[in-house]
């Protein structure tokens, strides 16, 4: 049987983009797809172009895409993209949230919308793709590392917001686990990364502190990209 080279595709929001993680290919799609050795050398090997150096990556993922970002722009583009994707990464939400801070029955409607943007993409995707294992979606961080403590944040207090980002994740797995997806637990592997670590409002792509991973508030930096490629890798790859 003829060789049928990995194309992987990468959706969503800016938990998968490269911008706030130091540039092109730093990113944690990027990152899936080809490790930056220099930066982690313990993923040396660890990579979809290791595994097939034939493989390719689209990077549809955008700063800012919402559930209806996902269904109005992306879904299209990804129709038009000429070849058939084997293995799709989503990470969504976030950012729909974000637009009700503060305010917990908007964002319960919020949760609720993206649940019903999923049952609309997952199905369709899950198509493409054929295989229920080579589509994963990714749950939600808490920059707050569960402490809620937005002033820190410098946001404004909303008491709701952890449990609302708790809802989020759980409406997130529901609908990957109704449609056949894996989940790639991205909040669990950010968790202690946040507020535990560090002021996670910095700006610096690549701060000498490893252990804080977030930048602008609510950014993935250039190692908390290395944390998205391992819940992404862990996903695609379970252990044994």
């Amino acid at each position: 049987m003829p060789h049928s080279p990995t194309h992987y595709v990468a959706l969503g929001d800016s938990i998968s983009i490269d911008d706030y993680s130091g540039g092109p290919g730093r990113g944690g799609a990027s990152l899936l797809f080809a490790n930056r050795d220099e930066d982690f050398p313990d993923w040396r090997g660890r990579d979809i172009r290791t595994l097939d150096p034939e493989a390719r990556f689209a990077l549809l993922a955008t700063d800012g895409a919402t559930s209806r970002t996902l269904l109005d722009v992306q879904l299209p583009r990804l129709a038009a993209v000429p070849v058939r994707p084997t293995l799709l990464t989503l990470t969504i939400g976030g950012n729909d949230l974000l637009g009700a801070y503060g305010d917990t029955r908007a964002a319960a409607d919020v949760v609720t919308r993206v649940r019903s943007a999923l049952d609309r993409a997952l199905p369709e995707l899950a198509a493409l793709v054929g295989s229920s294992d080579r589509l994963v979606v990714g749950t939600v961080y808490d920059p707050s590392d569960g402490t809620g403590d937005a002033g820190r944040l410098g946001l404004p207090p909303w008491p709701d917001g952890v449990r609302m980002i708790g809802e989020l994740n759980e409406a997130i797995r529901d609908a990957a686990v109704r449609h056949g997806a894996v989940v790639a637990e991205i909040a669990e592997r950010f968790h202690g990364h946040g507020l535990m670590a560090g002021d996670p409002a910095r700006r610096e792509a690549r701060p000498a502190q490893r252990g804080l991973w977030f930048c602008n508030v609510i950014e993935p930096n250039a190692w908390g990209a290395g944390g998205v490629r391992e819940a992404f890798w862990a996903a695609v790859r379970p252990p044994g």
